[in-house]
């Protein structure tokens, strides 16, 4: 019989370049050029305002994580501190939260490929789900390989883009869209140039663009030292935020001035294409084509694992929990992979709408996470004194920026029901939520009638 412990493979190196991977992606990548249509160069504050929030969650779950050995992911906090029912709801969710996610990145994928290709989007995405689904069901650790070597080419990329836009500043560099200056920030329009709300509309796709920098969460149990890792990864997150989010965009927007921006396309592609390098459009889109199949490899390890947390804690079936030879959840990867793949379905059937949908989706309910969170560290500072005496990694100014945070989220849900593009899937998300509630219902019950059988 398989030993059902997953293996603690993932090294430092590997935390810290999940950390960056969960953190620069689609949403940046890709999503930031319609953010960018919306708001305009305030999109710049957007990204800071929920960058700031999506940290102050982060320093939470740390501290919650470190403050019981036992803790694997935050599904294991949510059960101790609001009960069977929301741990059974935020579990399903937060693995529903990265199918949503994944098949963005999924979808991406297509419309990355037909910059070099005239083919449907839905072929390359299946391929690319075919090829991650093999190198998953390997070893934990050739995921750590994969997401250190993807995130490193991100990282890479912004670098450049970053220098080459400081370079075009200096020298005042002409292209086709105008002079590089940092006056282009706000000489289209000013700083708010689609009002207050373009700027607010904006924050769906800024709340998508920050999704899965809690994977340092997930990614606890298979860590070798997390009351090392897990710190210093968090504690990164600021200084990333503020350079690869905020600085490549101030750059983007320096060189490209923000009315020249097309939503259905990929800003970073656009922008390299306008510094007269032949070859660098295709370059960035390849560039941007890894950081797509980088999120939804990320994506198919935390489904994974979060059905691997569930079956093993009875709100799966068991069949979740086995192992493969290689200490990997293979039939939790097998599933998760399966309903994946109806993104790429998606893609054929609304090419246009496909990724809109699926990133509000996600947004929503990855705002349920965080927020489950966040009332979780309430409850933890409220009942548990002796934990917090012990504690080593101290979220700041808790309790008060925790109400913050969660009256911002609350602020976000509220836009995107007055918002007409991203109303008819905020009405639609709780449905899964109701869903969720009668399985949990059904499931008592049925627990309730073996015990009186026995």
């Amino acid at each position: 019989m398989a030993q059902q412990e997953l293996k603690r493979d993932l090294a430092n190196r590997h935390v810290q370049l999940i950390a960056i991977g969960g953190t620069i992606g689609t949403g940046l990548f890709l999503g930031s050029g319609k953010a960018i249509q919306l708001a305009g160069p305030s999109i710049i504050f957007a990204y800071l305002i929920v960058g700031i929030a999506v940290f102050c969650v982060m320093r939470a779950l740390g501290e919650l994580l470190l403050s019981k050995a036992g803790y694997q992911s935050f599904t294991d906090i949510a059960e101790d501190y609001l009960g069977p029912r929301a741990a059974f709801v935020t579990g399903w969710t937060y693995w529903f939260c990265w199918i949503m996610t994944a098949m963005a990145d999924v979808i991406a994928v297509g419309v990355y490929v037909q910059y070099w290709f005239d083919i449907p989007q839905w072929i390359p995405a299946i391929i690319c789900l075919i090829i991650l689904l093999g190198l998953n069901l390997l070893t934990v650790k050739l995921f750590g390989e994969l997401e250190f070597w993807f995130a490193l080419i991100k990282v890479i990329t912004i670098l450049v883009l970053i220098g080459i836009g400081v370079i075009l500043l200096v020298m005042g560099f002409k292209t086709d869209a105008g002079t590089v200056t940092i006056q282009n920030l706000w000489e289209q329009g000013g700083l708010f140039p689609n009002g207050i709300s373009g700027f607010l509309l904006s924050f769906q796709m800024v709340v998508f663009a920050y999704v899965g920098v809690e994977l340092v969460g997930v990614s606890a149990a298979e860590t070798s030292n997390p009351e090392k890792n897990i710190p210093s990864a968090i504690n990164k997150i600021p200084l990333r935020i503020l350079f690869f989010y905020v600085g490549a965009l101030i750059v983007l927007l320096c060189i490209n001035p923000w009315t020249e921006l097309n939503a259905a396309e990929s800003p970073f592609v656009k922008t390299f294409g306008l510094v007269g390098i032949p070859i660098a459009a295709g370059i960035i889109n390849f560039v941007v084509l890894t950081s797509a199949a980088s999120a939804c490899n990320s994506g198919m390890f935390s489904t994974s694992r979060i059905l691997f947390n569930l079956s093993k804690n009875n709100q799966a079936p068991s069949n979740f929990a086995k192992l493969n030879k290689n200490y990997v959840p293979g039939n939790a990867l097998w599933i998760s992979t399966l309903v994946v793949s109806a993104g790429a379905l998606l893609s054929k059937l609304i090419p246009e709408q496909a990724f809109g949908i699926v990133t509000t989706i996600s947004a929503i309910c990855f705002i349920w996470v965080w927020g489950v969170i966040l009332i979780c560290h309430l409850r933890y500072k409220k009942t548990q004194p002796q934990l917090q005496a012990k504690s080593t990694f101290k979220a700041p100014f808790t309790p008060f920026i925790n109400y913050v945070v969660l009256t911002l989220f609350a602020t976000i849900l509220i836009i995107m029901l007055v918002a007409e593009e991203t109303r008819p899937a905020l009405l639609l998300t709780p449905l899964w939520f109701i869903l969720l509630f009668i399985l949990y219902s059904n499931r008592r019950k049925k627990e309730k009638n073996i015990k009186i059988s026995a």
